[in-house]
């Protein structure tokens, strides 16, 4: 199963569901808001976010699974292990950190929660997003990346702002991990860089971190191929 970043939907996932459905299951929900999905009355919550995930699990049938999550989908996956880690035969973390929000990204995140309620958009993020590579390039990764970006939204992006910035310190979450994680990061990610990655796989007391080149924050888009690879070589493991 594979959580989506922010503000994207689970169709960022479209090169992973070809390319690894071959030998696996592969399963991408809209989370909160994004996608098909509602958003519902709840609190912003990314531990809300993780009970949806559990409660899919029970639709399904599957009492385990391998959950894998990207930047925001990746806090999801850790707040997942944090409430259900029975459910858990494996994690992958995708671009995202374990540490919470400084008092200044937690307020930054307001205020971009507050402009897109009142009708701005969330375009500018586009450049930070990617890397250096995939800028320079300008082909089609930043057109699709603009159209996800662009698709999210303004109820679900800051319901999914303010519960990103709520969210606690997971370190104690990943150092209690009983099962196998694979830590993946782009080189050029300049969101949640390469540090932020080695301090999770550092924690996690089965743990394997990759480093992804020439690719940014959204290493699944940018570089697919690598990304698939990097992942089907951990389930094989498994």
């Amino acid at each position: 199963m594979l959580l989506h970043g922010f503000p994207l939907s689970s169709a960022m996932w479209l090169a992973q569901r070809e390319g690894l459905s071959g030998d696996h299951q592969v399963i991408t929900p809209d989370l909160r808001g994004f996608g098909g999905s509602r958003l519902g009355d709840d609190e912003p919550s990314i531990d809300a976010m993780a009970d949806d995930v559990a409660e899919l699990l029970d639709t399904l049938s599957l009492d385990k699974a391998v959950v894998g999550g990207l930047s925001m989908g990746g806090y999801v996956t850790m707040a997942l292990a944090r409430r259900h880690p029975s459910r858990l035969s494996g994690v992958i973390l995708a671009d995202t950190k374990a540490s919470p929000d400084t008092p200044e990204a937690a307020a930054n995140r307001e205020a971009v929660a507050r402009r897109v309620l009142d009708g701005g958009d969330l375009l500018d993020s586009v450049p930070n997003l990617l890397g250096a590579t995939s800028l320079e390039r300008r082909g089609m990764v930043v057109g699709r990346v603009r159209g996800l970006v662009g698709a999210a939204p303004a109820q679900a992006s800051a319901w999914a702002q303010r519960a990103m910035a709520a969210r606690p310190d997971s370190f104690d979450t990943l150092r209690a991990l009983s099962v196998p994680a694979l830590v993946i990061v782009g080189d050029e990610d300049k969101v949640t860089p390469v540090a932020d990655a080695e301090a999770m796989a550092k924690a996690l007391p089965d743990g394997r971190l990759v480093v992804i080149g020439r690719a940014g924050h959204l290493s699944a888009i940018e570089t697919p191929e690598t990304f698939n690879r990097t992942v089907s070589a951990f389930l094989k493991e498994l």
